[in-house]
């Protein structure tokens, strides 16, 4: 990747807004300006002292090992328990009566709050029902379910027996469920008869069923009666969940566990070929990812006496951000959250805000796919809604755009909370890039600066840093606790995928592109691969996309890369209208395409604009841009199975087709 020219970089430098912390945060914020100093100062020593967060059965000897990297090792010799950390502690703290869930079901009256002491008693159950069933610790169990608390519960009881959980999004196939059970050699299934989509069932055991027909290793699948819908029954193999936990004993004495052994195999989505399993193991996962969710979210989460927050990630427990953010980062910090089974926009289009003002959210953390549907609507819905408990927001999954910041946090906090926009990925275990929301001046659309112990940096083709105002690779530079620790039974994968591209500095590479700008903030990019090259200019296509959605009368834009006989690669934007522009009239792709003239420059001039209705997305909110490449370049379309509705592609086909006949 070459140094990112002047013009793309002109969108960004414009970018005037800043945010300062609230004074009252400032005041009592958890982490403040002095822990970057004091943790690069001994980055090892600062790791050591937040791992005293949790409780150790036996303390380490070392912090970090890295005799032999990648393969790093931390908190060797140091041996505990996930689940301990996240449940049993808090009970003998005295906060067995405190919520550790608000569970929403979508069906309006289904709710149930948890608290630690009963998420104790389920999750012991659950782990003596799957040791009666032969789970042993180092058996693989795969995990496929709803949003609901036995999802949890499950992924608890595994890590309690040191049984390594595989959990695979509810909206995947049968074949892709299979692939991950197969490489990962998983034992035993948690399933569920269905959950609820849109008011409606929606059936998950007849994919287990088509599943297992595709491998031979499971032995037994624990299945939970969620919706009632009738399922094939195979007595040899499958078993009610009612029956065997919650029949078992509550009593259950977790084993403790070294440091480095294996808590989870997740494997990335959208993969072809073999699955890539990353693998995350238990004593440096749970210090960084609960060390940043007290960070980065400034948690409270109250006593005995004293009410704290209510956090909230709207994330599916299928993704990395349900791991982390959902079950093991904020459950080791005692926090009260809320965890949704539903879709954010039924049965009301401000179901979310509903939710927000019934439970008093005060840490609200979502996607920027999310917030710009929203943006569509307008702010008439949320405005219905008291969201005055409301203190922090988070953005995670993508970079977030500057209007889609700016209008999350006037809409939704209030324009008074702060905006935290969170850059991580699956293989990094933890955020890595972040605002402190009591220290830092946010800027719309920059993930800013590395938290406190986490080194990164911005490098170019020879891995040589960039100076301020450019652009390059996004690598992190120095080993960190949660780091993914290999890919399953593929160690040279591992090498290759992670760390050849900068083996001679050995930096931690995974595929984004950044910029520092001229205070050195990073912003960042999004995959390489969603670079383009327009007549020997590198040009980002989330910066248009950028550009595009600051248009008023745009909510949401998707941009690829189109083969072209004269640049070698154009332009071509797919934009969604917020419902107040209608339908653009004849003029909007015009005004559009000279809004990014101006915005960026002439290069980044959309050859083509379709004024679409939906974007194809996958069920977790991730856009195909490879699907929307296929109709710019006029190929047959790809495989749509992974889309939460493959029908979106037949219309935007058809309306290039129309385009072109234009």
């Amino acid at each position: 990747m070459t140094t990112v020219t002047n013009e793309t970089l002109a969108n960004l430098s414009r970018e005037e807004r800043r945010f300062e912390p609230p004074a009252e945060l400032a005041a009592a914020a958890n982490v403040t300006a002095d822990a970057y100093d004091h943790a690069a100062k001994d980055p090892a020593a600062f790791w050591g002292e937040q791992a005293e967060r949790l409780t150790w059965a036996e303390r380490w000897s070392t912090v970090l090992d890295d005799s032999n990297p990648p393969f790093y090792k931390w908190f060797t010799g140091g041996k505990l328990n996930a689940s301990y950390n996240c449940v049993d502690r808090h009970v003998e703290a005295g906060l067995g009566d405190k919520v550790a869930l608000h569970w929403v079901g979508e069906p309006v009256a289904d709710t149930r709050d948890i608290t630690y002491a009963q998420l104790k008693d389920e999750v012991s159950q659950a782990a003596n029902a799957l040791t009666a069933l032969g789970v042993e610790a180092g058996d693989r169990v795969a995990i496929y379910m709803p949003m609901i608390p036995e999802a949890i519960v499950a992924m608890l009881a595994c890590a309690r027996i040191g049984a390594p959980h595989t959990v695979v999004f509810g909206g995947f196939s049968a074949d892709a469920l299979a692939s991950r059970i197969d490489d990962c050699q998983a034992k035993v299934v948690i399933t569920s008869d269905g959950g609820y989509r849109r008011g409606a069932p929606s059936a998950l055991k007849p994919a287990v069923d088509e599943a297992l027909t595709k491998t031979d290793v499971v032995h037994k699948v624990l299945v939970v009666r969620r919706t009632g819908q009738e399922v094939a029954w195979n007595d040899d193999v499958d078993v009610w969940w009612h029956d065997v936990v919650d029949t078992a004993s509550t009593e259950h004495t977790p084993e403790a566990f070294d440091a480095e052994h294996p808590l989870y195999v997740m494997y990335t989505s959208g993969t072809t070929g073999k699955p890539k399993g990353i693998l995350h193991t238990t004593g440096g996962y749970l210090v960084g990812t609960s060390y940043t969710h007290h960070a980065v979210f400034d948690l409270k989460p109250g006593s005995a006496d004293e009410k704290g927050d209510v956090y909230w990630c709207t994330a599916d427990i299928g993704w990395v951000t349900g791991h982390s953010y959902i079950v093991y980062g904020p459950l080791a910090n005692g926090a009260t959250q809320v965890l949704y089974e539903g879709t954010p926009d039924s049965p009301e289009r401000g179901r979310w805000w509903e939710i927000i003002e019934q439970y008093g959210v005060t840490i609200f953390y979502t996607a920027p796919t999310a917030i710009r549907s929203f943006m569509k609507q307008g702010r008439a819905i949320p405005d219905q809604r008291d969201m005055s408990s409301v203190r922090i927001l988070g953005s995670v999954g993508e970079p977030i755009n500057p209007e889609a910041y700016v209008w999350y946090r006037q809409v939704i906090g209030g324009d008074r909370a702060p905006v935290v926009d969170t850059w991580w990925q699956t293989e990094t275990g933890m955020i890595m890039i972040s605002p402190l929301p009591g220290v830092t001046a946010g800027k719309p659309g920059s993930a800013m600066k590395a938290l406190p112990g986490v080194s990164v940096d911005v490098v170019d083709d020879e891995g040589t840093p960039v100076p301020n105002g450019s652009g390059g690779y996004l690598v992190v530079t120095a080993p960190w606790p949660s780091m993914l620790r290999t890919l399953w039974g593929d160690d040279d994968r591992y090498r290759d995928t992670y760390w050849s591209r900068f083996k001679k500095q050995g930096y931690y590479f995974a595929g984004d592109g950044a910029k520092k700008d001229e205070d050195g903030d990073i912003w960042v990019l999004g995959r390489v691969d969603d670079v383009m090259n327009v007549s020997g200019h590198r040009l980002s296509t989330t910066e248009i996309e950028s550009a595009l959605v600051s248009h008023p009368k745009v909510a949401e834009a998707a941009v690829v890369g189109a083969k072209d006989e004269d640049t070698g690669q154009a332009v071509c934007a797919f934009v969604i209208l917020r419902e107040e522009a209608g339908d653009g009239g004849d003029d909007i792709v015009q005004e559009l395409r000279q809004h990014v003239r101006k915005e960026i420059g002439p290069i980044a001039t959309p050859r083509q604009i379709l004024v679409v209705a939906e974007l194809p997305k996958t069920r977790s909110g991730k856009i195909m841009r490879r699907l929307l490449r296929d109709v710019a370049e006029n190929r047959e379309v790809g495989d749509v199975t992974t889309l939460a509705d493959g029908s979106v592609m037949d219309l935007i086909s058809k309306g290039m087709s129309a385009s072109s006949e234009d």
